[in-house]
């Protein structure tokens, strides 16, 4: 079975900065792939930031300068800095994984956390 759960999730200033993390565990070789997505109370979910297996990265143009995604594979885990936060981001954040293990490829959501930027 895989795992996958975020933390880091919280209530900020406008301004300020997080960093959530969203780790893999479990029957996993390595994470090949990961995305951070949010939705926001009465929006769609959207990508925010995705990483590949070789490193590259893209993002939304809402966040772009201010949010980086990172991967840790030693730890099978993948992190988003968010730095100059705005009231507009605030949201549940979900990381989806795409993972090797030994039963194949799989992509797995962990349950989310939640981001609250006060103005």
């Amino acid at each position: 079975q895989v795992h996958v759960v975020e933390s880091g999730g919280g209530l900020v200033q406008a301004g300020g900065s997080l960093r959530l993390s969203c780790a893999a565990s479990g029957r996993i070789f390595s994470i090949n792939s990961a995305g951070w997505y949010r939705q926001a109370p009465g929006k769609q979910r959207e990508l925010v930031a995705a990483i590949g297996s070789d490193g590259s990265t893209n993002y939304a143009d809402s966040v772009k300068g201010r949010f980086t995604i990172s991967r840790d594979d030693a730890k099978n885990t993948v992190y988003l800095q968010m730095n100059s936060l705005k009231f507009e981001d605030t949201a549940v954040y979900s990381c989806n994984a795409a993972v090797w293990g030994p039963l194949g490829y799989g992509a797995h959501w962990g349950q989310g956390t939640q981001v609250t930027v006060s103005s």
